[in-house]
């Protein structure tokens, strides 16, 4: 008897690119046959990898931006970040805790009390995350890309620095 075709490492890639992205972009979860055992791993670490991803996305400037905005973050942690002393989680579980708190903010969950939770950031929890208004020269490029990609009151998808993980939220 023929043994069933085993799938190609291209199309078991192509597979869990795809699953990451959807996870990544909050789409329903289609069901499909189980992988073999060899992909497992790549799947399990499918949504961090599109984490990192989604987090190190170039972004444009804007011909409009306006010179100054108001943000207030979230900053997320991980061990090697810059002064993150203490830090113990790893790169790819800051990321994914990063987005979680980005999608409690978009289910509706108020700003103030995710970065009470989630902000490790010295003072984040008693200013509400608040930077204030900033100029794209106070802030490191990556954070200033997305913060001033934003429309007023919008979420930025999840943002990398040395420091960690962002949420930007544009105020003004």
């Amino acid at each position: 008897m023929r043994q069933p075709a085993r799938p190609s490492p291209l199309v078991l890639l192509g597979t869990a690119l795809a699953t990451a992205l959807a996870t990544a972009c909050g789409a329903p979860q289609a069901p499909h046959a189980a992988a073999p055992d060899s992909a497992a791993p790549a799947e399990a670490s499918a949504p961090a990898a599109a984490c990192l991803a989604a987090a190190a996305a170039k972004r444009e400037a804007r011909a409009d931006e306006p010179s100054r905005i108001g943000v207030k973050h979230i900053l997320v942690r991980h061990a090697g970040a810059e002064r993150a002393e203490g830090a113990t989680r790893t790169r790819e579980e800051a990321c994914l805790r990063a987005m979680e708190a980005r999608d409690k903010i978009r289910d509706g969950a108020d700003f103030d009390e995710v970065v009470a939770t989630y902000s490790e950031e010295a003072g984040a929890a008693s200013r509400g995350g608040s930077l204030g208004t900033i100029e794209r020269a106070d802030v490191l490029p990556p954070f200033a890309d997305a913060a001033f990609e934003l429309d007023l009151h919008q979420l930025s998808d999840v943002v990398e620095t040395r420091y960690g993980f962002h949420v930007i939220f544009r105020t003004e």
